[in-house]
């Protein structure tokens, strides 16, 4: 049993002693009063429950309570009194008992009301609706004071001190009740208002959609503010204020998303877009709000959305009761005008972004660090079907300790795929030992790889660690391997199956657990087919073999390395160079790069060399004259190509015939004007060669 509780049985013994059966049925009644007010949460309710418990056990004709919150004055009458609502209008608040036993805090007991002369306009009220007893007592609690309690009838000499004192513990009762009440509310407020914060943050950072985000926010923020409308304004095309977002279930019409405000006189909205200052008006205030009181508007408040370094918006919000916006909630839109700024700025700059973004594509510069395909390969730049293919092989092969045979035409960028191989091992934290076999003399080669004892040799005149040591744990990359003479061939292929060799010099077998990756852009089977090259270390050396396409292969890689090679050697010769024009990247694109991707670092070094303004010139005559060149250099050398070259220049011609056809047909493949009838193919045939030479329809076609 609660305290309250006992405190009102132990009231009720002392003052039950000796009384009637009426006397004990009050006390009753507060106790039934108390227990039953423990569960309400709506102040109202409290005090209807209030008015029914105690009609049974006191004589009234009305009884009414001053709400301080909600400042007004509920009424329960008897059948004998009418237009109690008459009463509140016909005299002033602070004329009413009500009013002054709030302020003063003190109980008043009227026994006749035509003899009392402290409240003449109040008496003459009560009298005219023929009151005589009349009780008023405030409702405070310890920590505020909450309104008072009027409790009256038309007989003279109803209520003594003994009813005074019950109405006075009935009084406490119900201010502590309400008091619960209205703290519940309030936190149930908070919590929702909390709620409506969090949610505006995560549409905030989620949503780049202003109009969704903005109407989703007006919904959420009419409910947990419990008003009729909420409507966002931004500045439209013309730079007047428009209804950008606007949520209004019950409206009549007469304002709708897009509604300007009218040229003649200043509305609340443009004032505070123009100052920055917010707006709270009463029904009292609303004379240039014309559209808001044809929509029937009595509150109404607007907020200014605030930018960086200006006003962004405004956030109107209206309601139809005379209730107007409290100084608490003013505050806390306060805040949801901030997040909405902040949400308002992020999406018109996203806007900008997308608008700029066709315009810069041809002729901004993006200066990237790395530009590197999904797989994230380090220092490898594109993005083609056919690259994607080469590092989804490495991803595959990188994590075993298998040999890797990379093959490709010169300047492909064969150790770049090595090293990537090394960096997606479980060997990334060892050692990554290149030899390039074609760059150093034969008599030398086999120190280069096992190294040498001192003495080993006319001018050993000290140890030599071989590279095969130095890559012990780690990786070891033969660049050229196909150079390798035939008497070391041997003594390789002993360390690429039992891990063994000596130094020059040495007796001494010594162990090295490196990993091979081995490159060559020539044709090894033919070099075999020769007798150049051993068979079974060909065999050993193929386990995994990766072919390197060339960049004449994967021409929409190009852009992406021109831009990636103007912004390494800009930097490097301290040029400042932000455009490349588009006819000269188209330029780039069509030249066929017979030296790879190394002529085309070249020739993008040349051009920012030559290059003395923020715009990269590139001599596209040099490129026309190296390309007319290619034909006589390979007919010339035409028999010196091993059948891999014959095989790619075929190729090659295979796919600048279908090209040609493609183009001249309007990328169309079937019909009577397509390009298989132009190659005199059928057309899965055609679709068959397209598929095998990497030709992928760039158009709309068959």
């Amino acid at each position: 049993m609660s305290t309250t509780q006992l405190a009102i049985e132990s009231e009720f013994e002392s003052l039950s002693r000796g009384q009637d059966e009426s006397v004990n049925a009050r006390y009753q009644s507060l106790i039934r009063l108390a227990e039953s007010i423990r569960a309400r949460r709506d102040p109202r309710e409290l005090f209807d429950l209030l008015a029914s418990e105690l009609c049974s056990v006191v004589q009234f004709d009305a009884i009414a309570q001053y709400d301080d919150a909600a400042n007004k004055v509920h009424w329960h009458v008897s059948e004998a009194c009418s237009a109690p609502s008459a009463t509140r209008a016909a005299i002033r608040k602070e004329e009413t008992l009500a009013w002054w036993v709030y302020q003063h805090q003190e109980r008043v007991l009227i026994r006749r009301a035509d003899s009392d002369v402290r409240f003449p306009a109040m008496m003459a009220h009560l009298r005219s609706f023929g009151m005589q007893s009349i009780c008023a007592l405030p409702l405070s609690t310890a920590h505020r004071q909450l309104g008072s309690l009027v409790i009256a009838s038309g007989k003279r000499d109803v209520y003594s001190d003994g009813e005074m004192g019950f109405f006075t513990l009935a009084a406490s009762q119900i201010a502590v009740a309400i008091d619960d009440a209205l703290n519940f509310q309030a936190s149930r407020r908070a919590e929702e208002r909390l709620t409506l914060l969090l949610d505006l943050t995560n549409r905030v950072v989620s949503n780049l959609d202003l109009r969704e985000l903005l109407r989703a926010t007006a919904g959420s923020m009419r409910r947990v503010m419990q008003c009729d409308g909420v409507g966002f304004a931004l500045p439209g095309p013309n730079g007047r204020l428009q209804l950008y977002a606007l949520d209004l279930p019950e409206g009549k019409g007469v304002i709708k998303e897009g509604y300007e405000p009218p040229v003649n006189g200043e509305t609340g909205v443009e004032l505070v877009f123009r100052t920055g200052e917010p707006l709270n008006r009463r029904a009292e205030d609303l004379i240039n709000e014309t559209v808001a009181m044809a929509e029937g508007t009595k509150a109404l408040c607007h907020l200014p959305l605030p930018g960086r370094d200006r006003v962004l918006g405004v956030l109107s919000l209206g309601r139809r009761n005379d209730q107007p916006f409290s100084q608490d909630e003013f505050e806390f839109l306060g805040q949801v005008a901030k997040q909405v700024g902040i949400a308002v700025e992020n999406a018109l700059a996203y806007g900008q972004i997308a608008e700029l973004k066709d315009q810069l594509a041809e002729e901004k510069l993006y200066l990237e660090d790395e530009i590197r395909t999904e797989l994230n390969f380090d220092e490898i730049v594109g993005h083609s079907d056919a690259l994607r293919r080469v590092l989804k092989a490495i991803e595959t092969v990188a994590p075993t300790d298998s040999t890797v045979l990379i093959y490709g035409e010169t300047g492909t960028g064969k150790e770049l795929i090595a090293r990537a191989v090394h960096n997606l091992s479980g060997r990334k934290s060892g050692a990554f030992v290149k030899l390039n076999c074609a760059a150093i003399p034969t008599g030398l080669l086999e120190s280069e790889m096992f190294g040498h004892e001192r003495g080993a040799f006319t001018g050993a005149i000290s140890q030599r660690v071989g590279r095969f040591e130095l890559a012990n744990r780690g990786t070891i990359f033969l660049d050229e391997i196909g150079e390798i003479p035939l008497e070391l061939q041997p003594k390789l292929l002993r360390v690429l199956q039992e891990r063994e060799f000596e130094r020059l010099g040495s007796t001494r077998t010594m162990r090295s657990d490196a990993r091979l990756i081995a490159a060559t852009n020539r044709d090894l089977d033919q070099v075999v087919a020769e007798g150049k090259f051993r068979s079974d270390l060909y065999y050993r050396l193929n386990v995994f073999p990766v072919r390197v396409p060339a960049l004449r292969e994967r021409p929409e890689d190009i852009p992406l390395l021109v831009r990636h090679f103007v912004q390494q050697f800009s930097r490097r010769l301290g040029r400042t160079i932000d455009t490349i024009p588009a006819e000269t990247m188209s330029a780039l694109t069509r030249y066929l790069w017979p030296g790879n991707i190394r002529e085309l670092q070249n020739v993008i070094e040349r051009a920012v060399i030559l290059t003395s303004g923020p715009v990269l010139r590139v001599l596209t005559d040099d490129l026309r004259a190296s390309s007319q060149a290619v034909a006589p250099v390979s007919e010339a050398n035409g028999r010196a190509t091993s059948r891999r070259d014959l095989r790619g220049a075929l190729e090659e011609s295979e796919r600048q015939q279908i090209l040609a056809a493609l183009e001249t047909s309007n990328w169309v493949v079937a019909g009577a004007e397509g390009a298989a009838a132009r190659l005199g193919l059928k057309r899965s045939t055609l679709q068959s060669r397209m598929q095998k030479l990497g030709i992928r329809i760039s158009r709309t076609g068959a």
